[in-house]
């Protein structure tokens, strides 16, 4: 994360627009992680996140995997590692600082979670980081809609409100892991605007979202948008 984007982290900018870091999204993210962890049959020793937040979700992970999994989480900025370090135990370690620039084994499994559409050179990132895990999981927003570009303002509070700076579909997210040298081992929608709606006008919002992706998830996600892609890659 490069120049001027890397210090709205450090500086403490991000907090001050997200003071609790979205540790309210951390239980139903640490779900969505577990449901692809069942799925395949991962029993991780060790589990790592890039760019861990407030360190909720490693912190939920841990109190539902193997109590023998040792979790590690890195964060750049100073104000969520000062949250982290509150959760921190004798398996769950946190570190200030950039795993990219740690030599060490690969972990078993590396989280990056709603992390490198942050990140001005994302694809020299995801390059980087493909080494530090022998298996990944990616969440990634799916902010292109056809609502979302029709009205522009969502995408714009995006960028101003939580520092999204790259904007993908889910044909675009999984060309980008691709692109990078991920082979993709599976991917599934995460409905957010559904189960995790926040707002009233969020949970109004939802009820269309839920009636029509009975009938056609695809077609709900590309036009209503709401919804982000959790991915398995290795």
């Amino acid at each position: 994360m490069a120049g001027g984007r890397k210090n709205i982290y450090q500086a403490g900018e991000y907090i001050e627009k997200n003071p609790t870091y979205h540790v309210e999204d951390s239980i139903w993210k640490s779900q969505q992680i577990r449901k692809m962890m069942r799925k395949h049959s991962l029993v991780p020793r060790t589990v790592c996140e890039i760019g861990c937040g407030a360190g909720e979700i490693l912190k939920q992970l841990q109190m539902n995997l193997s109590p023998e999994t040792e979790f590690f989480g890195y964060e750049i900025s100073p104000p969520a590692y000062a949250l982290c370090k509150e959760r921190e135990n004798r398996y769950l370690h946190f570190f200030l600082g950039d795993l990219l620039a740690v030599n060490g084994e690969a972990f078993d499994v590396l989280l990056c979670i709603d992390v490198f559409e942050h990140v001005e050179n994302y694809m020299g990132f995801l390059r980087e980081l493909r080494p530090k895990g022998r298996h990944q999981i990616f969440h990634i927003p799916l902010d292109l809609s056809v609502q979302w570009v029709l009205r522009s303002s969502p995408i714009l509070l995006q960028r101003q409100q939580v520092g999204h700076l790259h904007y993908f579909t889910k044909e675009t997210a999984l060309a980008t892991l691709r692109d990078t040298g991920y082979e993709i081992v599976d991917w599934f929608y995460t409905p957010g605007g559904i189960l995790n709606p926040g707002s009233v006008k969020a949970k109004l919002a939802s009820w269309p979202r839920r009636l029509l992706s009975l009938m056609n998830e695809d077609l709900v996600v590309r036009v209503l948008g709401g919804y982000s892609l959790l991915v398995l890659a290795k």
